[in-house]
């Protein structure tokens, strides 16, 4: 006859609470996202285009293509926010500095700061941001320039690891819906990030129009791979 091992309830009970915990930790979070672009599609397809599954977290990003520019972007992202019945984890306002007025430009951003608004603003162009996971830019560009050269680092890639003497070559395209997946595919986001952070450092002041090249997107890239300590840290109070 086999023995029977008899559990003291106490043990059966002490193991139970130790299983609750391990669940708990491992429970997935949701965390809310709104992210609202000045361009109507490039800046919302390139963020939708982000993993909503990140370690133990479950992301619900909602983009909004407004269309619109600097201060009324803002206040579009402002209304979107405190008309929504979802509350939001994180809110962001995403616009570039183009030709727009430096008051104008830098009054957006103080606008976004005094309302709890993140803004994801890049000088001169949205593109730099590309540029950056195939290189270190810290002289300014125009728009034109910034596709040329994304055009060339990736085409370069291309040829490096085609096995075709005439591979199709890439044309960059602002609506793309494969921005996301090229740049991983031949550029490196890590790195990325890293000449970002660069960039910022060699301004001081707080007149941003003079930032440029100059990019606060990284900053809104690392939240949505889960590498924002800050956003964990607000998460996991919030979940207590």
């Amino acid at each position: 006859m086999a023995n029977i091992i008899k559990i003291d309830n106490a043990v059966l009970k002490r193991h139970k609470r130790v299983e609750k915990k391990r669940k708990e930790k491992t429970k997935e979070i949701r965390v809310y996202f709104l992210i609202v672009c000045e361009g109507e599609k490039t800046e919302p397809n390139y963020f939708k285009s982000f993993k909503t599954n990140v370690k133990s977290f479950i992301y619900t990003i909602d983009t909004l293509g407004e269309g619109s520019n600097t201060r009324d972007l803002v206040r579009r992202t402002i209304r979107a926010r405190n008309n929504s019945s979802q509350e939001y984890d994180s809110v962001w306002a995403v616009f570039d500095r183009d030709s727009f007025n430096p008051n104008n430009f830098n009054g957006a951003i103080q606008l976004a700061e005094s309302n709890n608004i993140k803004v994801g603003w890049s000088n001169e162009a949205f593109e730099l941001w590309y540029l950056l996971h195939f290189q270190y830019r810290n002289t300014s560009m125009s728009r034109t320039e910034y596709k040329k050269a994304i055009e060339n680092a990736i085409n370069a890639k291309i040829v490096a690891e085609s096995k075709s003497k005439n591979p199709k070559k890439f044309e960059y395209k602002k609506n793309s819906l494969e921005m996301y997946n090229i740049l991983a595919k031949y550029g490196n986001q890590s790195q990325a990030i890293k000449w970002a952070e660069q960039l910022m450092t060699n301004h001081t002041c707080e007149n941003y129009a003079i930032h440029n090249p100059c990019t606060r997107i990284h900053i809104l890239v690392k939240e949505l791979n889960g590498e924002s300590e800050e956003l964990l840290d607000q998460i996991r109070v919030r979940n207590t």
